[in-house]
């Protein structure tokens, strides 16, 4: 059996428990939430939990020999499994709290170290994006592909929260990026993500990210015919940040962030 034809199950899987956790967020969405603070500062609702408890019951009652690795309840099984399932309930829990319809369910699925399957679905928009390995990247069922962007001056930038850049040593790289862009618009979080496979905007940056924020763009971008990983260039979720954006531009995004 080629990996197309056994990654097909888990793409599924991956998009009905994605939608189903979705459509159970929207019973929170637009009302009066509570909203605690963890430890690392970022804030959390009962949605959030609840969602992911949703999504962790589901793959245990499936697959359960895999291990899972979530935003909310840390991580359940050996760090070097076969099999590893990411999971971010919501991505975008800010936008979630202010009635913001960019908000997404993230579910993906690592084999032998390489995540082949990555699905984002936006509850509040409708829309999904699911891909994996030679199967496509699809978006509300319809190929999706990055754009054919090749002059920087020409190129739509994404990126979630600007005093990031600040915060986490980039704001030179943030400024040169500025500098020599056309439009820079603060859509954050996975729907930057969800705007450059589909070719609404040209490169997303973020000076700072977690393995479950990204873990589900490997296949997508990749699938959709683009580029994620870090800021030098390696296709990697764990180097703690976040680049994404077509062939075309990504040598001169590099080069402009390392320049010295």
């Amino acid at each position: 059996m080629t990996l197309k034809h056994s990654l097909q199950p888990y793409l599924n899987f991956a998009i009905e428990t994605a939608v189903e956790a979705g459509k159970f967020t929207l019973g929170y969405y637009q009302t009066t939430l509570q909203v605690d603070t963890k430890n690392d500062g970022t804030p959390v609702t009962q949605a959030d939990r609840k969602a992911e408890a949703f999504i962790r019951r589901q793959i245990e009652q499936k697959y359960p020999g895999h291990a899972i690795v979530g935003e909310e309840y840390g991580s359940e099984g050996a760090e070097n499994a076969g099999f590893r399932w990411f999971v971010d309930p919501i991505d975008g829990t800010r936008s979630f709290m202010r009635g913001v319809p960019l908000y997404s369910v993230l579910i993906g699925l690592e084999i032998e170290g390489n995540v082949e399957v990555g699905v984002a679905y936006f509850p509040a928009l409708n829309e999904l994006l699911a891909a994996g390995t030679d199967l496509g990247c699809w978006w509300n069922g319809r190929p999706a592909h990055v754009s054919r962007t090749s002059r920087v001056d020409e190129a739509v930038v994404a990126f979630t929260d600007v005093v990031n850049f600040e915060r986490y040593n980039r704001r030179k790289e943030w400024e040169r990026v500025m500098a020599a862009t056309h439009y820079r618009a603060g859509w954050g979080d996975a729907f930057g993500y969800l705007l450059v496979a589909t070719g609404r905007a040209d490169i997303m940056l973020e000076a700072v990210v977690n393995v479950w924020d990204v873990a589900v763009y490997p296949p997508i971008l990749r699938e959709a015919g683009g580029y994620f990983g870090d800021w030098s260039g390696n296709p990697t979720i764990h180097h703690q940040e976040g680049l994404a954006t077509n062939p075309a531009l990504l040598p001169k995004i590099l080069e402009l962030i390392n320049e010295e």
